[in-house]
């Protein structure tokens, strides 16, 4: 069984057109673990490989539970985490919006989002056992992102900043972009992904990604929500 040094708990979109375009623009594929050619897409301002950099590693997702170091073994997250997906009811809205979140592009679902918020706080909660503490050197660097003291108490509480009344759900598609870049990317991309989009959104599965040895996060299992 291969190792991984990091588990996460994601919303990955199910085999289809967007799981495959998005695994082509990103250029690594979770599912497959296997390296995707780009896609062709005229206008945008700096070559895909670059634009995309950043969140390839991770795979097409968005987080429900950050990555963690387990405490215990892996059977054992992979038992509770299936009983949770039983427990859970799939979350539906409207559909998915192309959205500059700051520096970077990123889908993000439209319409009332405290369910998919609520749900993703279950997640957090009931893993949590299986976490273990971050070190140091990652808590310093979360730091750097000033912090209000709200992500400072959930990244001592929950290991990371961006959780709970701080969650935003997204599923990134790029790396840090000027505005300009941002804006233009946005132009290329709107058109390639409109036919894409689903239409009802829903999360309707739990996945666990793991991050090999090569730094790349690989899906590993998908559970159903509702059993």
């Amino acid at each position: 069984m291969t190792d991984y040094s990091r588990f996460a708990v994601y919303h990955a979109p199910a085999p289809g057109p967007l799981a495959t375009f998005c695994a082509g623009w990103l250029g690594h594929d979770p599912v497959t673990g296997q390296t995707c050619p780009h896609p062709e897409i005229p206008g945008l301002p700096r070559p895909v490989d670059e634009i995309t950099a950043t969140p390839r590693k991770y795979g097409f997702h968005g987080t429900l539970k950050p990555p963690f170091r387990l405490t215990g073994p892996r059977g054992a997250l992979e038992a509770d985490l299936a009983a949770l997906a039983a427990r859970l009811s799939p979350v539906e809205m409207p559909g998915l919006s192309l959205t500059r979140l700051g520096s970077f592009l990123a889908l993000t679902p439209e319409g009332d989002t405290a369910p998919l918020a609520q749900l993703a706080a279950q997640v957090v909660r009931s893993l949590d056992g299986h976490r273990q503490p971050p070190q140091p050197a990652e808590l310093e660097r979360r730091r750097q992102a000033r912090l209000t003291p709200r992500q400072e108490e959930n990244l001592l509480r929950w290991g990371y900043p961006y959780v709970m009344d701080d969650f935003r759900f997204h599923l990134t598609l790029t790396g840090k972009l000027s505005r300009a870049e941002a804006e233009q990317t946005a132009e290329a991309l709107r058109p390639v992904l409109a036919p894409l989009l689903p239409r009802p959104f829903r999360v309707d599965a739990l996945c666990l990604f793991g991050e090999a040895a090569d730094g790349r996060f690989h899906q590993l299992a998908r559970y159903p929500l509702g059993g």
